[in-house]
């Protein structure tokens, strides 16, 4: 039996495809440790892993064999010994050890695995048994309790994970058109199976998806390879769930390409003139179980305007967490939906911070009127508001990106005046790139890894103030400034070829 071939009982979660929850019968938020050695028990688990990321996000995995279930409940309990001096270029190695302690409820079936295994997400904690400072988990928990601590809310998030599909594929008849692949559907599109097996996979695994769909982006064939992006947008949850649920679904879309024969890329910039690949990240919050980003008028509330402000007065230094490469920096160019600016408006995709089209009351019942002509039973909405930040992409290390956007909204939320005086200012309705001299009113985002760094630098003491390890800010900084590309883009425009090998060092990047 492999993994992918434990099934369970039908039961009130009939309908829930996570493996955990539907044979426990309970949600990840309340699953013990007896639950998850029930489930290892009753479904012939052989392997558990500890899957824990590194500092530069990919999951990292120890393997520990079911031999012995007292031993699977030490582990369990009180974690393994790790050397995180080569998991972090922050740690001494003289002083390295750390340990690796599993969170139960992140446990999920391991569905690439031929034998029978469960993995747990773990949590990095320290000598004394507190959780370790630049353990990424441990930090964007530390900022999303913060938040809460100091205004009540709940910050939830969610991602858009966009990628690139390169694979072999014969001439059918039904070619693409560059530029054109937006939600285009089979046979047009050639990786929806790739995207519906990824999908279901992400699923199984306690991943919540909101929608996925073909994108934008569509190279012109190269002999039998062709190049497609797809993206995968997940639901919201609070942002140190969502960090853990991005890094897994990263792992996942790789891992499903690799079995069925084909690659992906989560770089930011693959070809000049075609579209990049970003991770949009939608930001709401929530106060006593109710949405905050509406008011009684149904317009954005002044709660959300102070989130736009702080993070708008921080975007440069986002960067810095979210624009890990040199490639980041050619996404981050006009006519490419992609932001330069720092500004924010309604529906505008040319903007940093976009506020998507909501659902008003004049929404509540549409679906009757449309097939019914009638609304028959009522129904009330939930508040499904979100504002998007449109800069970063993934090479960051999504732990970390959440942490600084979360850091920025803290201080909108605590600065009220300022941040609701920043996001007065900043408001734009117009296209940015069809006007020149409006571009020219707002401040430019970063145009390279040095600029990112500088800002890091003059930002530091917001990321200091909330408790950002310092030697995380000290290395970003020094990494982003080795690259030495601040005129990445005028290199490009001179020699086209640097670009392939900008693209090649960094293909497999985040």
């Amino acid at each position: 039996m492999t993994a992918r071939n434990i099934t369970c009982e039908k039961n009130e979660y009939g309908m829930e495809m996570n493996l955990l929850v539907k044979f426990l019968k309970k949600q990840p938020d309340d699953f013990t440790k007896e639950d998850i050695i029930h489930f290892i028990r009753e479904n012939d688990i052989e392997i558990v892993n500890f899957c824990y990321p590194g500092d530069d996000g990919r999951i990292k995995k120890l393997n520990f064999p079911v031999t012995n279930l007292d031993y699977i409940d030490l582990i369990l309990e009180a974690g393994e010994r790790v050397d995180g001096s080569s998991l972090f270029p922050y740690i001494d190695a003289a002083s390295s050890d750390v340990y690796v302690v599993p969170r139960y409820k992140n446990a999920f079936v391991d569905p690439f695995s031929s034998i029978p295994s469960l993995n747990l997400m773990c949590s990095y904690i320290d000598n004394s048994g507190k959780p370790l400072g630049i353990g990424p988990h441990n930090i964007v928990k530390m900022v999303s309790r913060k938040i809460i601590e100091d205004t009540g809310i709940r910050l939830k998030a969610l991602g858009e994970l966009e990628y690139y599909v390169i694979m072999d594929v014969e001439d059918d008849g039904f070619p693409s058109v560059p530029q054109r692949n937006y939600h285009e559907s089979a046979p047009f599109v050639k990786g929806e199976a790739l995207r519906e097996e990824i999908l279901t996979t992400l699923s199984r695994c306690g991943i919540k998806v909101k929608y996925a769909h073909s994108e934008v982006g569509d190279l012109p064939p190269k002999g039998t390879k062709v190049a497609e992006q797809h993206e995968i947008e997940l639901l919201p949850e609070i942002i140190e769930d969502m960090a853990d649920h991005m890094t897994i679904a990263k792992w996942i879309i790789r891992n499903v390409a690799a079995e069925l024969g084909v690659t992906v890329t989560f770089s930011p910039k693959i070809e000049v003139g075609h579209a990049g690949s970003g991770l949009h990240i939608h930001l709401c919050g929530e106060m006593d179980g109710k949405g905050v980003m509406t008011g009684e008028d149904g317009q954005l509330s002044l709660i959300a305007r102070q989130m736009i402000g702080g993070t708008l007065k921080y975007a440069k230094s986002i960067t810095a967490f979210g624009n890990m490469i040199p490639t980041s920096y050619l996404r981050l160019v006009p006519n490419q939906e992609a932001p330069t600016k720092i500004c924010w408006g309604p529906r505008n995709r040319s903007v940093l911070v976009r506020i998507p089209l909501g659902w008003g009351e004049n929404m509540a019942n549409i679906g009757q009127i449309l097939n019914y002509g009638e609304v028959r039973v009522p129904f009330e909405l939930p508040e499904k508001q979100t504002f998007e930040i449109r800069s970063p992409d993934l090479s960051s290390n999504p732990y970390h990106l959440l942490s600084a956007i979360g850091a920025a909204i803290h201080w909108g939320l605590t600065n009220p005046d300022e941040s609701l005086k920043i996001a007065e200012d900043l408001y734009l309705t117009e296209n940015i790139f069809k006007d020149k001299k409006l571009a020219d009113k707002y401040d430019d985002l970063p145009g390279s890894c040095v600029e990112s760094g500088r800002s890091l630098e003059a930002d530091r003491a917001l990321y200091d103030g909330i408790g950002f390890p310092s030697e995380l800010i000290d290395k970003n900084i020094q990494k982003l400034k080795s690259f030495n590309d601040e005129n990445i883009r005028e290199e490009i425009i001179i020699d086209p070829e640097k670009l392939e090998e900008y693209v090649e060092k960094y293909f497999h990047c985040g």
